[in-house]
């Protein structure tokens, strides 16, 4: 016991010696005497040169060293300078392997980072460059050194190192700056005003943390002013971290915001662990200008299927007043009041790898979407169900310049002039052939360029380059549509595919708001059933192939009246003037039907066909959509009665025969200026006039023939025998001649 007991003296005493020894030696030696050989040595192993302007100052109690007016050059020019370094750790904590930082202090640091023409940055030039003999001697211990064991973890899995433990006092950095340049791009960032303030830093344990800086670049020019406040804290292991109280601002202005100043807000709190791999936002909120972001979410799993929990929402704002503020150009709307209440909201869900939002909610103005939405991290598929209730898309058109129509806009769109830009494609094909989606939309009503919709429902997917709508009806104008549509990515060539049905659609509502004709009225019914292929909106015209079925029922062709060019032409055959004035301004029919042939831009019928009062419309013609242009012979066929105009009576001549009318122009004139009578071919008709007339007479001289041969006939039989005999004599007259 006794030699145990001396030992533990003998360590002791060797102890308060060492220490005794430190003591004397730093109250004793001054670390400026040496300044000179240090500053050689970093000159002797570096590229460096060293200036130690100010004092070097150590302590014992605390052990800390001070360091003044440090300067690095490279090269000639400064690469880092230092105002002051002040590091002070607790002597005892040391001697108790828990070491304690009482102070550490850095002020004034000027860094200066350059990358030249070459691409190689200055820092990398601070170590010489070794000798080829060293260089290859260094390789070859490097390959011949033993590989080292891989390091075992204890049962818990935390490695055989035990945890980290440290305290600090006190950190202050202030004043610090670092500036970066590259010659090569131009481009340069400058880090200043950086300041740290923490205290009490101890692991397990909250914190304060206090951060301010600047940052400023200038291709493009930006700056922000950033402040942050908040508490940390995090565990000895360096595996669970914790912010609270996070109260961020980010002061911006520069070219991306045409000069105005922008700010931006962070807050609330956030936990991380590695080793579980969760992380949890709390009452965290982002702003930019008047946009403002809440969430709180739970993420578990940090690979490649992470679970999410939580709820994200973004308060109604302006998106108008947001652009506005940002600096960016406005929107322009044929209705200002729109773009002004927009929110989001949504719960987000869902299995590993697949997160889902529910309760989803989008307001747009006085429109509202509700639905859900799943997003497939594995294979990228997305899975929509969305449904609206009103929507005006016009308001959110850009406004007509003044003097332009709306027909005048969609028929110049599409055109190229010399000197415009080329064509660009409409698909982009290799997105789309990576789109795995379902999607499904509603929409209580739609209005689009004045025409309303309602009921409307769509069905979309897509699947490796083959994307299907497999639904889109809804109701339109008393009457109802459906269609359906595919387009075939899977080649550069897209190809596209429609089929659509319309019923009892009616055409005089629809045409004046769409585009402000009124020239027909009906319910309509209509098949189409097309193809066409390509990638720009040129090419699939040119390239539509297909077939279009209609027919109207109970319309009326409006600011056209056919009976009036009918008797116009039935006046003539009478050689009669017409005396009515009140003819009106439409003509109603019954069961208007035909095919359009699709080729290309060019829409053919040759099978038009019309029941009318008293006449039969027939007809056949071209529409050139390119264009806009219409090319149709029709003719009214005579089967009655058409009118009470004297001069228009339906005699005998003029039966069966048909009066011609042409309707050529652009269609968006209208039917007033681009049907008449067509004098040119009427000539066609006063011969079929001229031929009933002719059968009529012929008919009329052999009736008279007739009568005369029967005539004579008869009175000689009566003086052959007798007058009494003539009722018999008729009677077999009439059968021989018949």
């Amino acid at each position: 016991m006794k030699a145990i007991r001396y030992a533990l003296i003998a360590i002791v005493a060797l102890v308060v010696l060492a220490i005794g020894a430190i003591a004397i030696a730093m109250a004793v030696i001054n670390p400026n005497d040496y300044k000179p050989q240090i500053e050689k040595v970093v000159e002797d192993k570096t590229n460096l040169d060293l200036i130690l302007d100010g004092d070097i100052g150590w302590s014992f109690i605390p052990l800390g060293l001070e360091l003044n007016d440090v300067e690095a050059t490279l090269d000639g020019e400064r690469l880092i300078a230092l105002k002051q370094l002040v590091a002070q750790v607790d002597f005892w904590s040391l001697i108790a392997m828990s070491p304690q930082v009482s102070t550490f202090v850095l002020d004034g640091l000027d860094a200066r980072l350059t990358v030249n023409e070459q691409g190689e940055g200055n820092w990398t030039r601070i170590m010489p460059e070794p000798a080829d003999g060293v260089a290859q001697k260094d390789k070859q211990d490097v390959a011949s050194e033993p590989e080292q064991p891989a390091t075992t973890e204890t049962g818990d899995g935390q490695g055989s190192s035990e945890p980290l433990n440290f305290n600090i006092e006190n950190v202050q950095i202030s004043n610090a700056q670092v500036h970066y340049s590259d010659l090569q791009t131009g481009q340069t960032v400058t880090l200043e005003d950086f300041t740290v303030n923490a205290s009490n830093i101890t692991l397990g344990s909250e914190f304060p943390l206090e951060v301010g800086f600047r940052v400023e670049t200038t291709q493009p020019q930006f700056s922000v002013d950033g402040s942050i406040q908040a508490r940390l804290a995090a565990n000895e292991a360096l595996n669970d971290f914790a912010v609270s109280g996070l109260d961020a601002e980010f002061k911006m202005n520069g070219e991306a915001f045409a000069g105005k100043s922008v700010t931006a807000n962070l807050g609330g709190s956030a936990k991380a662990n590695l080793e579980n791999e969760t992380a949890t936002l709390s009452d965290f909120t982002a702003s930019l200008a008047n946009l403002t972001l809440e969430t709180n979410l739970d993420v578990k799993g940090f690979g490649d299927k992470p679970t999410v929990q939580g709820k994200i929402a973004i308060a109604e704002f302006s998106l108008k007043d947001l652009l506005e503020n940002l600096g960016q150009p406005a929107v322009e709307t044929t209705d200002e009041n729109v773009l002004q209440a927009l929110a989001f909201s949504t719960s987000i869900g869902g299995d590993a790898g697949k997160p889902a939002l529910s309760d989803l909610v989008i307001k747009l103005d006085d429109t509202t979407f509700k639905g859900s939405g799943s997003y497939n991290l594995d294979n990228g598929g997305i899975v929509f169900n969305l449904q609206g209730d009103k929507l005006n898309a016009d308001r959110y058109l850009p406004p007509k310049v003044e003097g332009e129509t709306a027909t005048e806009s969609a028929n110049d769109a599409p055109a190229q002039t010399a000197g415009t830009a080329p064509e660009g494609d409409l698909l982009p094909l290799e997105t789309l052939r990576s789109l795995l989606l379902d999607i499904d939309f509603g929409l209580g009503e739609l209005t689009v360029s004045n025409l309303t919709i309602n009921e409307i429902k769509a069905s979309t997917t897509a699947s490796n380059g083959l994307l299907k709508v497999d639904e889109f009806s809804g109701k339109l104008y008393e009457g109802s549509f459906g269609a359906k549509a595919t387009i075939d990515a899977r080649s550069d060539t897209p190809k596209w595919s429609i089929n659509s049905d319309v019923s009892n659609v009616q055409t005089l509502p629809m045409l004046a708001d769409v585009a402000e004709v009124t020239m027909l009225s009906g319910g309509a019914n209509l098949k189409i059933n097309a193809t066409t292929s390509g990638n720009r909106i040129s090419v699939l015209r040119d390239k539509a192939d297909g077939q279009i079925s209609f027919n109207l029922a109970e319309g009326q062709f409006r600011n056209m009246n056919l009976t009036r060019m009918a008797c116009q032409g039935i006046a003539l055959v009478n050689q009669e003037q017409l005396t009515t004035d009140d003819w009106g301004d439409t003509t109603p029919f019954n069961d208007m039907r035909g095919t359009l042939e699709i080729n290309g831009n060019t829409f053919n019928n040759t099978n038009l066909i019309a029941s009318l009062a008293g006449m039969k419309l027939e007809g056949k013609g071209t529409v050139d959509m390119k264009q806009s242009l219409v090319d149709y012979e029709l003719g009214l066929r005579i089967v009655g009665e058409i009118h009470r105009d004297n001069a228009c009576r339906v005699t005998e001549y003029v039966e069966d025969v048909v009066i011609p009318v042409e309707c050529r122009g652009d269609f968006s004139d209208g039917a007033a200026s681009l049907c008449s009578f067509d004098g040119s071919r009427f000539r066609d008709a006063l011969k079929d006039i001229a031929a009933n007339a002719a059968r009529k007479k012929a008919n009329e001289e052999v009736d008279k023939a007739k009568e005369k041969v029967e005539e004579k006939a008869r009175e000689k039989l009566e003086e052959k025998l007798g007058e009494g005999a003539g009722d018999k004599v008729k009677d077999a007259l009439k059968g021989l001649f018949k």
